[in-house]
């Protein structure tokens, strides 16, 4: 799952229909055609997966996403229903590789080991998975979590992603965590050890009653025991959580606006001194321990979502349909189960993205996230018409951000300055309405 990042992409909305071909063709057929329609031929063999796991042992103070406290241990069956929507999704999809695994949540590392394996082992039997495919799973680092670290290495995972948060056991409390700063660093320790290179932390700022200084304090702290990824999210307060409470009565105050961007320009100052390279608005590392995974959300590439409440985007081959969707599955766990015991998988919304702008716009959206950027190479890979500066180097506002030094088009291709990445939010607007203003002149 791509957790909740520094600054929020546009969103891709989501309706109730659906659209498919009516008349059904070959597989060689449907991805020759491919490149007639939004989804790039390069890209209709293979796609990342993302497995769900929506249950939480306790919901934490500032948590909007899709998660729920189990009422009886039903893992059995959870587990025995993401193998099969798995199953018929691979199917429908038609992919002949998955290049990535990640089991996010929710508390995935609730979950059985054996979970993981059934999820692994019907993967391989329904498309190609690499021995050295990364294969994620995003750990609570509670005692439960930690004691779970070599079961679910030896079950196939290879990259753990530990929800550090805070050293800070204050504030651990304050945000309803279940686990201390002890807790943390222990799990961090032993996943380093199970997965040296390969473990990355997840630290939250902006939270209440944190200071710049406490936050460049509490940061040199983890970067002196962490391995050679971390991603930052800056603390958002979503309507109907714990904490919008708190802080709507006035009980709980929030750094300011200010402050929050001086965190944040520290904070990659610090992880620089440290050998991180950003490579993305809230992603970082060291060694090239990027994480493929949502390398693959940022490149435009086909993922398919599985479990209560995941999203996906791919092209529905198995239904006679080389268009690109993006899909969303039923969001309460009993409902889901329901589902998918019935029919096989249990995607409740479907949206095809039948035109290149609608592909293009989220193209853009995700790779600007990129340091990188979005290479002249990729852009043409689902946009060969019309190269970048044809679409974005003639108008007049794209130009003003060129001049401000926030935006560069040069000949690697459309990325935002050191400076502009933090001001990505403000200026997608702009880009986004020139990409229209190109396709629909």
């Amino acid at each position: 799952m791509i957790k909740r990042a520094l600054f929020k992409a546009i969103p891709v909305p989501f309706s109730s229909g659906s659209r498919r071909c009516s008349t059904m063709v070959s597989t060689g057929e449907l991805k020759a055609a491919v490149t007639e329609s939004a989804q790039p031929s390069s890209l209709a063999e293979e796609a990342s997966l993302y497995v769900h796991w929506p249950y939480c042992l306790r919901r934490c103070s500032y948590c909007n996403f899709n998660k729920y406290i189990p009422k009886a241990d039903n893992s059995s069956v959870m587990a025995d229903c993401l193998q099969r929507e798995m199953e018929t999704l691979l199917r429908l999809s038609q992919v002949s590789s998955i290049t990535s695994v990640f089991f996010g949540g929710g508390t995935p590392s609730l979950a059985h080991p054996s979970t993981i394996v059934r999820v692994l082992e019907s993967i391989s039997r329904h498309a190609s998975l690499a021995d050295s495919a990364e294969v994620t799973i995003e750990v609570n680092p509670t005692p439960i979590g930690m004691s779970r670290l070599e079961e679910f290495h030896h079950a196939g995972v290879n990259r753990f992603s530990i929800g550090v948060q805070s050293l800070r056991d204050k504030d651990l409390k304050l945000l309803g965590r279940d686990h201390n700063s002890q807790h943390a660093l222990r799990t961090l320790a032993e996943a380093r050890r199970l997965c040296p290179g390969r473990v990355s932390v997840d630290v939250m700022f902006g939270r209440p009653r944190q200071t710049l200084g406490s936050w460049e304090r509490e940061l040199s702290e983890l970067l002196s025991v962490c391995d050679d990824h971390v991603s930052l999210y800056q603390l958002t307060v979503e309507r109907g959580t714990a904490l919008f409470k708190q802080v709507e009565l006035g009980q709980l105050t929030l750094p300011t606006e200010e402050v929050v961007a001086a965190m944040y320009h520290s904070a990659r100052t610090l992880l620089l001194q440290h050998g991180f390279h950003q490579y993305e608005v809230s992603s970082f590392a060291r060694r090239n321990a990027v994480s493929h995974h949502n390398m693959n959300y940022w490149k435009g590439g086909q993922y398919i979502g599985v479990g209560p409440g995941a999203h996906g985007r791919f092209a529905p081959l198995g239904e006679g349909s080389a268009v690109r969707e993006a899909r969303v599955q039923t969001l309460e766990p009993d409902f889901w189960i329901q589902e998918v015991q019935h029919r096989g998988h249990a995607t409740r919304r479907r949206i095809p993205l039948p035109t290149p702008l609608g592909l293009l716009e989220e193209v853009l959206a995700m790779g600007l996230r990129l340091t990188e950027g979005i290479t002249h190479q990729h852009w043409q890979i689902f946009c060969p018409k019309a190269d970048l500066h044809k679409v974005f180097g003639t108008f007049a506002d794209v130009q003003n951000l060129l001049l401000s030094g926030h935006l560069i088009l040069d000949d690697r291709g459309l990325r935002c300055s050191w400076d502009g990445l933090a001001l990505l939010d403000s200026m997608l607007p702009t880009l986004l309405l020139a990409l229209e203003s190109h396709m629909n002149p």
